[in-house]
């Protein structure tokens, strides 16, 4: 695709003409996570249940978090919250790991000129999205066998996760093409990751904030995962309605990022080549 033809719906544009591709390179990412494994795809169940039963013995029963501060509010209840944000910062977090590297990774394909290198940081977010689908059907689960069940509230989640993906590929897009030329951003990722799960609000309540600095608390605030993390608790643990200016919000977000995202992308590739 030439500069001169870019425009802001070229990155829905080229994942619908190349979306057979991205289903191939996705699939090989999956395999390739799991290739040797005895268990295969099973540690995707596996692996975060087990994240589950150590965040919720340290945060639950040994700092005994809560989030509501009800006192009806268990361990249980406490530890299905925390299985929710863990659905959304895993699959951020993943991507942010993978794509840094997309097209490092990948040198015989960047000198093929036909080919659409925007795929292949566009795979990983596909590859982490059917992780996050796994995960999520668990919690949903366990919200229906050990919670109070769902109701009409948890549809709100098809309007708080798509701005999520939008998000994911906006960065992957933009790491991806940054990742080229600087390559100590793949090393300072993993901090970069633990960072944002405790500015996600993953493992405590959002009434925390009152008792941090105001520069801490506009920096944690201005992180949106955050509030999808809320949205998705209050919609599917606490049945309550989402607030539209934080939907309006997240939606915003998410097309901004994706859109420059694939902008610097975009202007960059040109570059890949000579570089790698």
């Amino acid at each position: 695709m030439k500069p001169s033809t870019w425009n802001p719906l070229s990155p829905l544009l080229v994942l619908i003409q190349h979306q057979a591709l991205l289903r191939q390179f996705a699939r090989r990412l999956i395999e390739q996570r799991h290739r040797g494994s005895f268990l295969g795809l099973a540690w995707t169940v596996i692996s975060p249940l087990l994240s589950l039963a150590i965040y919720t013995f340290v945060f639950g029963f040994v700092f005994q978090g809560r989030f509501t501060g009800s006192p009806d509010e268990t361990n249980l209840d406490y530890a299905l919250g925390i299985f929710l944000g863990l659905v959304l910062f895993n699959f951020l977090g993943e991507v942010l790991s993978q794509s840094s590297s997309a097209i490092v990774n990948q040198p015989n394909l960047v000198k093929k000129v036909v080919f659409p290198l925007e795929i292949l940081p566009a795979a990983a977010v596909a590859s982490a999205l059917v992780t996050a689908g796994i995960t999520l059907t668990l919690a949903l689960a366990g919200v229906v066998a050990f919670g109070d069940g769902l109701d009409g509230h948890a549809f709100r989640l098809l309007l708080i996760l798509p701005p999520i993906g939008l998000i994911a590929l906006g960065c992957a897009w933009f790491f991806a093409a940054l990742g080229v030329f600087v390559r100590d951003i793949s090393s300072a990722m993993p901090f970069v990751v633990q960072i944002l799960v405790y500015l996600s609000a993953v493992f405590y309540p959002l009434r925390l904030l009152e008792k941090a600095p105001p520069l801490l608390q506009n920096v944690v605030l201005a992180n949106p995962l955050l509030h999808a993390v809320e949205s998705t608790r209050r919609a599917v643990l606490w049945h309550q309605a989402v607030e539209p200016s934080t939907l309006g919000m997240l939606w915003l977000i998410g097309l901004v990022v994706c859109v420059a995202g694939y902008a610097v992308f975009h202007k960059l590739r040109p570059a890949f080549a000579d570089v790698l």
